[in-house]
């Protein structure tokens, strides 16, 4: 009896670990897929020896967005809230959506320091947030100031200093694609 419970337990836990790596981000990363918790709703102060750096960048479209100290263009989710703040972005969504995070302090450039803090993730990492807002950065960005996950799946949006989100699309999708010669009638939709 007690091994049937044991079993059962186990095939329900893999059943919603398998329910939930299918969930995953959506198709372009837009979702959460979580454990259901808050990841750590009190923000703290960082400790430790490494320090992150949050700056600004002018992007093209965007106007003033924060990076990393890389310059990568960093972003926040509408599904997390920053009054408690509180993270839902976890398992294969912080793949396509990788936590800014923190193993020190967090030093800025162009960024009031009072709005910025860190929010213990339930997976154990510090993820730095900007007023309140827990911040990320794209997988698929390959260069800095690309703000190629601005917008996506309507949810997810490039960061102002102040914490605000842009909701200005990004140009990398608006570019018409070029003229073709024809040498027929009007053609049109």
């Amino acid at each position: 009896m007690i091994a049937i419970r044991h079993l059962t337990g186990y095939a329900a836990t893999g059943a919603a670990a398998l329910a939930l790596t299918l969930a995953g981000c959506g198709g372009g990363g837009g979702g959460s897929s979580g454990s259901g918790t808050s990841g750590g709703s009190t923000q703290s102060g960082a400790t430790g020896s490494t320090t992150s750096t949050l700056a600004t960048a002018e992007v093209a479209k965007l106007g003033t967005v924060v990076t990393d100290g890389k310059g990568y263009v960093l972003y926040r989710f509408d599904a997390d809230s920053a009054n408690p703040t509180k993270v839902t972005c976890y398992d294969t969504c912080a793949t396509v959506w990788p936590a800014s995070t923190a193993h020190g302090g967090v030093t800025t450039k162009g960024i009031d320091k009072s709005l910025v803090s860190t929010v213990k993730r339930a997976d154990g990492g510090t993820q730095v947030t900007l007023a309140g807002w827990p911040l990320y950065r794209y997988a698929k960005d390959a260069e800095p100031k690309q703000p190629s996950g601005q917008g996506v799946d309507g949810t997810w949006f490039a960061v102002t200093p102040a914490g605000a989100k842009i909701t200005t699309p990004a140009s990398t999708s608006s570019t018409p694609a070029p003229a073709t010669t024809s040498t027929g009638g009007g053609g049109g939709y």
